[in-house]
Parts: C-alpha cells; sequence; structure tokens
C-alpha cells in the first residue's frame, strides 16, 4: 500500500494544516494512510463524502493497519474495524467500541477545493 506524504500549509509552532491528496483520491467508503510530521495518519471517505481522521495505530495488534480496515456502521456510528482483530473504533471519537479504555487520536479534517487537509 503506498503511503501519502503530507504537505504543510502553516508554521508548526501551533497544530498545522497539511495537504493530503484529493478528495477523489480516496473512494468512498475507504481509507487511506498519510504520513504527517511522522506519523501514520488514516483517512476516511464515506459514501455521503463525510471524512475522518483516525491514528492509523492499531493498539490491539501494536500494528499500522486502520486505513486498511473496513468501514461501517454500529447503531448509526461510523466505525472503522481493524483488519487484525476487528475491533471498532468509532470515528467520530476514536473509542473502541469492544474496549472502553482505549481511544485513538481523532484529527479535524476539511476539503477544501476537491482537496483533503488534516489537522495536525
Amino acid at each position: 500500500m503506498n503511503q501519502l506524504q503530507a504537505t504543510t500549509a502553516q508554521p508548526a509552532e501551533a497544530a498545522a494544516w497539511h495537504l493530503v491528496c484529493a478528495l477523489d483520491d480516496i473512494w468512498p467508503n475507504m481509507g487511506v494512510c498519510a504520513l504527517i510530521e511522522g506519523q501514520q495518519i488514516a483517512i476516511f471517505r464515506l459514501k455521503d463524502d463525510q471524512l475522518y481522521a483516525v491514528d492509523n495505530h492499531d493498539p490491539h495488534s501494536e500494528a499500522n493497519v486502520l486505513s486498511r480496515g473496513l468501514v461501517g456502521d454500529l447503531g448509526g456510528e461510523p466505525v472503522i474495524a481493524s483488519p487484525i482483530y476487528k475491533h471498532h473504533y468509532q470515528l467520530r471519537t476514536g473509542l473502541c467500541v469492544e474496549d472502553a479504555t482505549v481511544c485513538l487520536n481523532v484529527y479535524p479534517v476539511e476539503v477544501r477545493d476537491g482537496k483533503v487537509w488534516v489537522q495536525r
């Protein structure tokens, strides 16, 4: 899998916005991984074009694989299922559905002129 290298739009003293890719580079109900300031971040596009960004690192398997997980819905809440142990993480909050003691970092993400930007 190719990992995207993001570019920074602002100085790094505060949380900066990083250009990741074109929106069309992410298929609906799929994810991509971007390397932002040395950290892997998984970005997901839902079928309604809603975007979410969370850590790519799965704390249960200790692997950087969440961008390869299955996008789904549990009780109306968008989730990503880890491809290894199948734990579900809420895309809005990062909370693990099966283990409430585990939570991923979530990042602001938006589209500007057809380009995906993530704040870190």
